[in-house]
C-alpha cells in the first residue's frame, strides 16, 4: 500500500466547449446542486485525509485565488496552457508528484473515491454500453492497462481522477522532460504520452459503477444531472438572450461552441423555439445561422 502523499488538481483549461458559462466562469467554480465543483472535490480530498492538495490554474486563474484562504490549498500557475495541452500543467507541479492523485477540476463524484492509501498506480474507468467516442481500456490477466484506444463499443473507458504512485511519477516525469520542448508534444494530453510508453508505465484500471462520475461537457448535459440549470442557467449571456428572443432560458438548448479566425470571433450556436442563432463573444450580436 502507498500512502498519498498530495493530490493534483487540475484546473487550467479554457473548456471552451461549456459555452457560455465557462466564457464567463472557470467550469470548475460553477456550482452542481447546491456545491461548487472544485470545493466539492476538494472538501472529498480532505475527507481522506489528504490536505496537501495543488490545484494548477491558467485560465481566468485569478479567480481560483481565494481557494487558498478558505480550503488551505495551494495555487501553482501553468503559464503554457494557452500553447500547450494539459501535459504543460503536470510539468508546472513536477517537483511535487510522488504518491498522488491527479485529478480534474470539473468531475462531481456522487461518492467519494478517495482514500488515504492505494495498492498502485491506476486511472478510474466507467463501461460504456454501445459506441463511445471515449479513450477505451483493455487490461491484461493482472488488470494492468495493455492498450488504451480513441473510440470502441461496450468498453470500459476514462473517466475521472487518477492515482500515481511515486515509481509511475518518477518514469512518466523522466518522459515528459526529456520530450517536454518537442514542438510535437505541445499538444499532447499527459495521456497521450502515457499511451505511447504503456510498456514502461504500468497502471491498473479501476472501475466504477454507473452513477459515481460525472463530467458535464456541455450546458445540455449539466441540466440532464442539475435540473435547476433548465430554468435559470446562471448565465448573464443567456439571461440577456433570452430577453431579446422574448423565450425562457429553459428554450435554449443545443449550445455549442465555435471558434472563428480568431479569439474575437469565437462564440456559439444555440437552438431557441425551433429557430438556429448563432452569438458571437466579441460583438455581442445574435444573428440566425
Amino acid at each position: 500500500m502507498y500512502k498519498v502523499d498530495n493530490a493534483v488538481i487540475m484546473a487550467a483549461g479554457a473548456s471552451s466547449r461549456f459555452a457560455p458559462l465557462s466564457y464567463e466562469l472557470p467550469k470548475a467554480l460553477i456550482t452542481v446542486k447546491g456545491e461548487v465543483l472544485i470545493e466539492r472535490q476538494i472538501a472529498q480530498l480532505k475527507a481522506a485525509g489528504i490536505e496537501d492538495i495543488y490545484v494548477v490554474v491558467g485560465y481566468k486563474g485569478d479567480m481560483f485565488s481565494y481557494l487558498e484562504e478558505k480550503l488551505g490549498v495551494h495555487i501553482v500557475e501553468n503559464p503554457d496552457y494557452l500553447t500547450r495541452n494539459n501535459n504543460a500543467s503536470i510539468y508546472a507541479v513536477r517537483h511535487i508528484l510522488k504518491n498522488t492523485y491527479i485529478c480534474s477540476a470539473d468531475n462531481y463524484f456522487s461518492e467519494n473515491p478517495f482514500e488515504s492509501q492505494v495498492d498502485g498506480s491506476y486511472y478510474a474507468a466507467v463501461y460504456a454500453e454501445g459506441d463511445t467516442k471515449e479513450w477505451c481500456m483493455d487490461c491484461d490477466e493482472d488488470g494492468v492497462i495493455s492498450s488504451v484506444r480513441i473510440g470502441g463499443r461496450d468498453a470500459w473507458y476514462m473517466l475521472g481522477h487518477t492515482f500515481w504512485d511515486e515509481e509511475f511519477s518518477k518514469g512518466f516525469l523522466r518522459i515528459l522532460e526529456a520530450e517536454y520542448d518537442r514542438p510535437e508534444t505541445a499538444d499532447k494530453l499527459w495521456e497521450s504520452i502515457y499511451m505511447e510508453h504503456l510498456d514502461s508505465l504500468k497502471m491498473k484500471m479501476r472501475r466504477y459503477e454507473d452513477g459515481v462520475i460525472f463530467e458535464f461537457d456541455t450546458l445540455d448535459e449539466l441540466r440532464e444531472f442539475d435540473e435547476s440549470y433548465r430554468e435559470d442557467t446562471r448565465s448573464a449571456i443567456l439571461k440577456t438572450i433570452a430577453a431579446e428572443l422574448s423565450c425562457k432560458e429553459r428554450d435554449i438548448t443545443d449550445l455549442k461552441a465555435y471558434r472563428g479566425d480568431s479569439n474575437d470571433a469565437a462564440g456559439f450556436t444555440f437552438t431557441a423555439c425551433g429557430k438556429g442563432y448563432r452569438y458571437s463573444y466579441s460583438d455581442s450580436k445574435i444573428k440566425e445561422n
